[in-house]
Order: structure tokens, then C-alpha cells, then sequence
């Protein structure tokens, strides 16, 4: 899995214009948390090189990046879990979870699932 690391703010307003043309997925990563390592290596060990190309993955430290952290939960109206995924289609959140709800069957399928977006 090749993810983009999320950095910046900037990152956050760009992702959401992508968002626009395909699919983007954040996943929030407390490097203090064995909850969060555990879903991490369980997302990456499902997620096969050639499934779901269609998508952009952002990966959020969000120990050292807490701002953007604090921006995705009011951009997206979600509330502040670790770990957590978001899905964002037409620059909204579509799909999150949180903790042992994260699997990559359901984010598959709900990626599946949403209507092809215009180029």
C-alpha cells in the first residue's frame, strides 16, 4: 500500500478538491497506540498492490500533525477517534470508522460502492 503522508493543511484542502474526481482515504495513526498498529497492519495486509487504484490513500500521523487531526473532524463532522479511516467522495465524508470497526472488506466495499465520479 503506498500511502501519501498528510502533512499539511494544504494537503487537506487539496485532497478535498481530488476528492471531487476519485475517492480518497484518510486513515488517523496514533503512533502511541497498539489499537491503532494493529488495525494499521491488518488494513495493510489486506490491501493488495492492483485492488482499488482508483482510490488516493492519505496516512495521518496524528501525533505530530494534531491541527490537520482537529481540521478533518470539523471539515467532515466526524467526531476525533484513533485510529480511525474516512472515506471522502465530492468532499464529503462518505464512510468512518473507528478502531476494531476498521476492516479493509467494508472499506472496499464501500468504495465499491460509490457512483463513478466525473474526470
Amino acid at each position: 500500500m503506498n500511502w501519501i503522508n498528510l502533512t499539511s493543511k494544504n494537503q487537506l484542502e487539496n485532497l478535498i478538491i481530488e476528492s471531487t474526481k476519485e475517492p480518497v482515504i484518510i486513515f488517523k495513526h496514533s503512533t502511541a497506540c497498539s489499537i491503532s498498529r494493529a488495525t494499521l497492519d491488518r488494513l495493510e495486509r489486506n490491501w493488495k498492490d492492483g485492488e482499488l487504484t482508483h482510490v488516493k490513500p492519505y496516512f495521518l500521523d496524528l501525533l505530530s500533525y494534531r491541527e490537520i487531526s482537529n481540521s478533518i473532524a470539523e471539515n467532515f463532522d466526524v467526531e476525533h477517534q484513533s485510529p480511525q479511516v474516512l472515506i471522502i467522495s465530492n468532499g464529503k465524508s462518505v464512510f468512518d470508522r473507528s478502531h476494531f470497526e476498521i476492516s479493509f472488506a467494508q472499506v472496499e466495499h464501500e468504495l465499491n460502492a460509490i457512483p463513478a465520479l466525473k474526470n
